[in-house]
């Protein structure tokens, strides 16, 4: 039995989501008169204190909606140089919305109000005009960092101040909330529009909510119809969601913890040039430059680990709830025993 460790999308419905699943009432969402759908939506705004929620297949979608109802081409976007906004949704900022994007270097995929400042174009013809900010909390490339809160609260007072919308991708944020000394309605009165995920650790198969204004989610609605994004009887899914939302935030924490024992074992190898700092579930090592990536990712699945890549020389860990403590012992024991 293999441990996966390539994401935490790779979790699959625990017996009582899957009960969840197929005991939900149903009707057509397109219509807007799926009663789990709604529900689910309703949960989702009243958590971050908003007035309304969209459910989308997926967080690229959800993102790319948010990014086209919040900005007009021609136009710029300010995000971090490693945001998935930018890395991994396919190029759809330029292909959806036709928006040019800034990208700044800040800490592990974290930007400041001083970066962001900098980076906003004069009002001058040969630029085009900035008009929103994302932020990815906690940042995947980042190895799971996470925002400190009174970094975002400066922020949010910069794009105000400077008429920008605020975004942002918080496909794990719920990671960061149960690790910091925030919550989710003080997140939501800093940000216009927010992405949740719920298929990573949250353990859904499938879905990311937008959240937002009454407004901003009418114009949502629209945009994720033109990108087929309607689904129908989607309750069945929504209600995967909602158990998710009930039962799977607060054991984020048992996910961390196993990442940070994990961490201090793999230091402690050869063939590891370095471990980096573990903010929340994802695990990012450096092999030695010598050592083919591809070759360790491959011995690594020949004992029964699942990794990705995530660099030249990088692998990436990540926990989830479909790992538990044995899993994390054992992987241990594997790795102690492995040399290249």
């Amino acid at each position: 039995m293999y441990i996966d460790f390539r994401s935490d999308t790779v979790t699959k419905p625990s017996t009582e989501m899957k009960e969840a699943m197929m005991a939900a009432v149903v009707g057509d969402d397109v219509f807007g008169d799926d009663p789990t759908v709604n529900k689910l939506q309703d949960m989702a705004a009243k958590l971050f204190t908003k007035e309304a929620a969209l459910f989308c297949p997926s967080g690229t979608m959800a993102n790319q909606i948010a990014i086209k109802i919040h900005t007009n081409s021609p136009g710029e976007l300010i995000c971090d140089e490693l945001a998935h906004v930018y890395k991994y949704e396919g190029g759809g900022i330029g292909f959806n919305s036709g928006l040019a994007t800034k990208l700044l270097k800040g800490n592990k995929g974290r930007l400041t109000a001083e970066l962001i400042g900098a980076a906003i174009n004069p009002d001058d013809i040969h630029f085009p005009p900035t008009q929103l900010v994302c932020l990815e909390n906690t940042c995947n490339k980042g190895g799971g960092s996470i925002y400190d809160f009174e970094e975002i609260k400066k922020i949010n007072n910069l794009c105000k101040d400077k008429l920008l919308k605020l975004h942002l991708d918080g496909a794990r944020i719920f990671n960061a909330i149960v690790e910091s000394n925030y919550t989710s309605q003080e997140i939501g009165d800093q940000f216009d529009t927010i992405s949740v995920c719920l298929s990573k650790g949250l353990g859904a198969p499938v879905g990311s909510l937008l959240i937002g204004s009454n407004e901003d989610i009418k114009k949502a609605k629209r945009i994720r119809k033109i990108l087929g994004g309607g689904m129908r009887q989607a309750g069945y899914l929504a209600a995967a969601g909602i158990y998710a939302l009930e039962n799977n935030i607060n054991r984020l924490k048992e996910d961390h913890h196993r990442a940070k024992l994990l961490a201090d074992e793999l230091c402690k190898l050869k063939w590891v040039k370095e471990v980096f700092p573990v903010y929340t579930n994802i695990l990012i090592i450096e092999i030695l430059p010598h050592l083919d990536v591809n070759h360790v990712i491959h011995t690594l699945e020949k004992n029964q680990i699942k990794v990705a890549a995530f660099g030249s020389q990088q692998i990436r860990f990540v926990t989830h709830l479909d790992v538990n403590d044995e899993m994390i012992n054992r992987t241990i024991e594997i790795v102690k025993k492995i040399n290249f």
